[in-house]
């Protein structure tokens, strides 16, 4: 069973710290402090200003009633710490290292659970580096371990072995008119194995191909002999912090479950690094959790494990 939750009795912010709703021009501000503690927890930052800015723009979410911002007045007011709750049990948070100590991830955990049970949520988590301050803050307030999560990379120079695909599917980038049908292959795989509602399509553009920097090669298919999509990989060029492309990120990848165990995802895979790579990336990416039951497929295929997260959750009762 797990633990129950250690509601802490509340306790107000330091009079040098205040607390407001964020707007969509704070992006940069929770991308700069979330970039922080991931530098300091994981030795990388894996979040990048483009990836709030497609959270932040999809039309389920309202930024004013979904987040709030930490500020010290001391330094200018600036950012220190932010929290947001962005699906019915989903939320993430993030303090700054300068900033740990004062009770800011405490507070930010209490504004999450009762914004989520006001919205009529029973359970609310979020994902943290395994041994982080994070994880240790949110196991002793009762938060149990709901699933694993790990980031992989292809170690620099090496390369996934290409697979023969069937006569007549084809590797391509997806064209605009099948963007429907992306979404349908992405969402069917995917809620295979994730309690969630479907995602709207709206939703999933918002983070596809309206977010900031989105190229067509982003977003690729494979298509069977007849032009049906079947399987789908969703590409990322990540930059390194003076701002040059130094990594490739596949957020998406997905198949058909009647055509798994041909190569697709593996061709897939290929097909995005090696684009990835001409534009300038130099290391490959992605990211998985126990749900999938795919870690020992993209181990299998060369990639490494670089960080693993644990997605803590607390009942709210």
């Amino acid at each position: 069973m797990p633990t129950p939750l250690l509601e802490p009795l509340p306790e107000p912010l330091p009079s040098h710290l205040v607390s407001r709703p964020l707007t969509a021009d704070d992006a940069r501000a929770v991308y700069e402090t979330m970039a922080a503690q991931e530098r300091h927890d994981i030795g990388t930052v894996e979040i990048e200003e483009a990836d709030i800015v497609g959270d932040w723009q999809r039309p389920s979410f309202d930024v004013g009633t979904s987040t709030v911002g930490v500020f010290d007045r001391h330094h200018g007011d600036l950012l220190v710490g932010y929290a947001e709750v962005n699906g019915p049990e989903r939320g993430d948070a993030a303090v700054r290292p300068s900033h740990r100590g004062l009770g800011i991830g405490t507070w930010l955990a209490g504004w999450m659970r009762d914004l989520a049970r006001a919205r009529g949520s029973v359970i609310v988590g979020m994902p943290v580096p395994e041994g982080s301050p994070g994880d240790l803050l949110l196991s002793s307030l009762g938060y149990h371990v709901r699933w694993t999560s790990w980031v992989l990379k292809l170690p620099q120079g090496a390369r996934i072995v290409e697979r023969t695909l069937s006569p007549g599917y084809v590797v391509r980038p997806a064209e605009p008119a099948e963007y429907p049908a992306v979404h349908d292959v992405v969402e069917d795989a995917f809620l295979e194995w994730s309690s969630r509602e479907r995602e709207s399509f709206e939703d999933f553009a918002a983070t596809t191909y309206l977010r900031p920097g989105f190229e067509p090669w982003h977003l690729l298919v494979v298509v069977d002999p007849d032009g049906t999509v079947v399987g789908v990989a969703n590409a990322q060029l990540f930059a390194d912090e003076e701002g040059e492309a130094s990594e490739a990120f596949i957020s998406r990848l997905a198949v058909r479950r009647d055509l798994r165990g041909r190569g697709l995802a593996q061709a897939l895979m290929v097909d995005a690094f090696a684009r990835a790579g001409e534009h300038g990336a130099e290391t490959a990416g992605l990211s998985t959790d126990s749900r999938t039951g795919a870690l020992g497929l993209y181990e299998k295929v060369g990639m490494e494990v670089t960080s693993t997260w644990l997605h803590r959750a607390c009942h709210l009762t």
